[in-house]
């Protein structure tokens, strides 16, 4: 059975039906801890949540690859409000990938060399600034064609740290927060 509601268009804006994204907030320590599963590797995603309030939170976020090909990269792009953090109490890291790269407008974030295969999850901390309560990020993917040589693939990755990858279509995820503390 399917739900139909005049004006929501569910169809085209939920990819799992039974994999929820999630988040839980600790105001006490300013955690932000949002986890959840991706299904494709065709869109970019764009995520939005309702913190309890503005300001700085650490983010601890993870989600699992449920799609056939490895990530070789993983971009974040704040959205407008929202920031990444780059100062001495920020960590920006993610067991997957050795390396980061931030841009100077702290507005994208770029994890690289490492993998996440089917099936894994990718785990990630860092620090957001945001100007309201409203906070929200894109999140972009990289996974090389079968056909592309190791060569071309490094170059790839270069470019897309240096300038950011090419956009796709966009899933819009609104990610629901609970508060613990």
């Amino acid at each position: 059975m399917t739900l139909t509601v005049p004006g929501l268009d569910v169809q085209t804006k939920v990819r799992a039906r039974d994999i929820q994204m999630a988040a839980s907030a600790d105001l006490k320590r300013r955690v932000l801890m949002i986890s959840g599963a991706i299904d494709t590797k065709e869109h970019d995603i764009a995520v939005t949540f309702e913190l309890p309030e503005p300001g700085r939170w650490q983010v601890i976020k993870s989600e699992t690859n449920l799609t056939d090909a490895p990530w070789l990269t993983w971009q974040m792009t704040a959205g407008e409000g929202t920031r990444f953090v780059n100062d001495a109490d920020a960590m920006v890291v993610s067991r997957q990938f050795a390396k980061t790269f931030m841009t100077p407008d702290q507005t994208r974030i770029m994890f690289y060399d490492g993998e996440v295969r089917p099936g894994e999850a990718v785990l990630k901390m860092f620090t957001i600034e945001c100007a309201k309560r409203s906070g929200s990020a894109s999140h972009a993917r990289f996974s090389p064609a079968p056909t592309e040589s190791p060569r071309k693939v490094k170059s790839l990755i270069e470019e897309y740290v240096a300038n950011g990858m090419p956009p796709k279509p966009v899933i819009e995820v609104v990610v629901p927060v609970t508060i613990i503390g």
